[in-house]
């Protein structure tokens, strides 16, 4: 893969590439000059070897293996053309070899990039061998001293730079598996914060559900005594609803006290009507909350801060425990993160009785403070998903563009045969 652009700032998104671009520009007319007219080998072939090395080093960016190699094998190759021009030189000393500069140059972004993508023994190798060649071939012309050695300083180089681009790959693994796990704990966070409300929706669907098994257990057992000489059958039926339905409601009961081994508390942004106890907040015989504590529900929270107002329209009629049960968690959830996200704001809640089911809207305006920092929030919404979804029902949210505010909308339906809490 290319060398990947910078993720921030953004203007400088692309300062790595422009940066190649640069020094492979720089390099390649410096080692014309050096090739060709210092070292006298003639302007062709130094126009050659400079592209060479140039290439080089743009293919470092795709493929920095091949890129290395070919890089190496070009410096090496033009200290070996020009070991015999060193013995003409007049002025001892004045000419660098066996690399030049602009080589050295290209040859450390060649390695820089490779250590960019390379494993560190990789590039300790690469390093140790760049630094190895000069030595080698400053060894095959040991009797020759009118040159001035750059071995020593292409090794601090080569392993300045070496080093350089190991802590720079360690520090981009180290980043990428910072986001990684970051992205793992979110999705873990989620799962649990759906299972937790999974476990507090079936905590109170249990007081319902055990009020209806319960009803009918009674019913059952009154029934044949309402009958003047009822048949053994029916009484035998009766009988056996009656089993039935307290043997569902012992089932019902073991399965909460799994689910209560860890009793929750309610959070303190979770508003509950002002009637209730705070201290029994979460007790497990508190009577599930109804539509018709809505109205203290919006009152606990005006006096938090927030104008609220509340419009309750179509015609009331009996719902499902469930139904009701949802609406209010729903609205209560939304009130909670209107006072999180949205201090200041105007609040509207709207409850719409239709045939087929029941509406829910709530709808803030833009806050008007800056909204305080709320460890743990940013989950209730999959808290509203589940309930609505457990219902088949559906529910949308977003912002409001025209009042920069934020709305959530729901529908429950209610099945036309299906009795109300009557």
């Amino acid at each position: 893969m290319p060398l990947p652009p910078l993720s921030r700032p953004r203007r400088l998104r692309w300062a790595p590439h422009v940066l190649v671009a640069w020094i492979t520009l720089g390099a390649t007319l410096s080692n014309i000059d050096q090739i060709g007219i210092r070292y006298e080998l003639g302007v062709p072939l130094g126009v050659v070897l400079a592209l060479v090395q140039g290439a080089a080093t743009v293919l470092a960016l795709w493929r920095p293996v091949p890129a290395y190699w070919l890089s190496l094998a070009v410096m090496v190759l033009i200290a070996q053309l020009a070991k015999p021009w060193l013995a003409t030189q007049a002025a001892p000393g004045t000419t660098e070899w066996p690399w030049a500069g602009p080589s050295m140059v290209a040859h450390s972004t060649v390695l820089l990039l490779f250590a960019l993508r390379s494993p560190p023994r990789a590039v300790v190798v690469a390093a140790g061998l760049s630094a190895a060649a000069g030595s080698l071939m400053q060894e095959t012309i040991s009797g020759v001293a009118r040159y001035a050695s750059t071995v020593p300083t292409g090794a601090v180089g080569f392993a300045v730079v070496g080093l350089v681009g190991i802590a720079l790959r360690g520090r981009s693994e180290a980043r990428t598996q910072l986001v990684a796990q970051e992205e793992i704990t979110a999705e873990e966070r989620a799962r649990r914060t759906v299972l937790e409300e999974r476990s507090r929706i079936a905590r109170e669907l249990h007081d319902v559900v055990a009020h209806h098994m319960s009803v009918i257990s009674i019913q059952a057992q009154v029934a044949p005594h309402l009958v003047e000489d009822p048949p053994d059958a029916l009484r035998e039926n009766l009988a056996g609803i009656r089993n039935n339905a307290l043997e569902a409601l012992t089932e019902l009961r073991r399965v909460l006290g799994v689910l209560r081994e860890e009793e929750p508390t309610v959070p303190a942004d979770r508003w509950e009507p002002a009637d209730a106890d705070p201290g029994t907040a979460a007790a497990p015989q508190r009577p599930q909350p109804t539509l018709d504590r809505l109205d203290a529900l919006v009152a606990g929270t005006r006096s938090a801060g927030l104008t609220v107002t509340s419009l309750v329209t179509g015609e009331r009629r009996a719902l499902p425990p469930g139904v009701e049960l949802s609406a209010y968690r729903i609205v209560q959830e939304a009130l909670s993160n209107a006072l999180r996200h949205a201090p200041g704001s105007a609040v509207e809640v709207g409850v719409d009785h239709v045939p087929d089911g029941l509406r829910v809207r709530v709808t803030n305006t833009a806050p008007t403070a800056p909204a305080p920092v709320s460890p743990g929030a940013g989950h209730g919404l999959l808290g509203m998903r589940e309930r609505v979804a457990m219902l088949g029902g559906t529910l949308d949210a977003g912002p409001v563009q025209a009042t920069g505010g934020y709305e959530i909308r729901a529908f429950l339906p209610v099945r036309a045969d299906l009795p109300g809490d009557d």
